[in-house]
């Protein structure tokens, strides 16, 4: 497979989420590069970490469209949850001694690009309608940016 490159049909308009998607695609394109040194030492940090900044920026999103009041966000929070047990269950199978590495990040780049064409494209006017709207009524220091703290540190 090769290395993946962010298409412009992938922006939601909302520069922190796509900055968090270019990160996970950057990741995928970390996992090709590890995979290819045959060092599963590299493989297996690649997986752990792709795993837990997408789990990290599934809170974030979510916590996003709830304080937007998107009415799809329980639906969407569940999607979340299935594919964090789907790689769960890889990262399980790689720690077993499976070399799950190009099912992975076959699936991975599948789902993701799928998930931000759909789904996330769907939440965004929602988002940025109550993200400026928050960012009218709060000029320093807004929501996003407290969060992004919060959460990513």
């Amino acid at each position: 497979m090769a290395v993946l490159v962010w298409q412009d049909d992938l922006n939601t308009g909302i520069d922190v989420i796509d900055h968090q998607h270019m990160r996970i695609v950057e990741m995928l394109n970390h996992l090709h590069a590890a995979q290819t040194s045959m060092h599963r030492l590299a493989v297996a940090e690649v997986i752990d970490e792709l795993i837990d900044y997408t789990m990290s920026h599934f809170a974030f999103e979510e916590e996003l469209m709830e304080e937007a009041g998107y009415p799809f966000c329980a639906a969407h929070k569940r999607v979340h949850e299935i594919f964090g047990k789907r790689v769960l269950e890889y990262r399980m199978r790689f720690q077993a001694g499976e070399d799950v590495t190009d099912e992975l990040r076959n699936m991975l780049s599948r789902w993701l690009f799928n998930h931000i064409r759909g789904d996330d494209q769907a939440y965004a006017p929602a988002v940025k309608a109550h993200l400026n709207k928050f960012a009218r009524e709060h000029e320093q220091g807004g929501w996003v940016s407290r969060t992004v703290k919060r959460l990513f540190g």
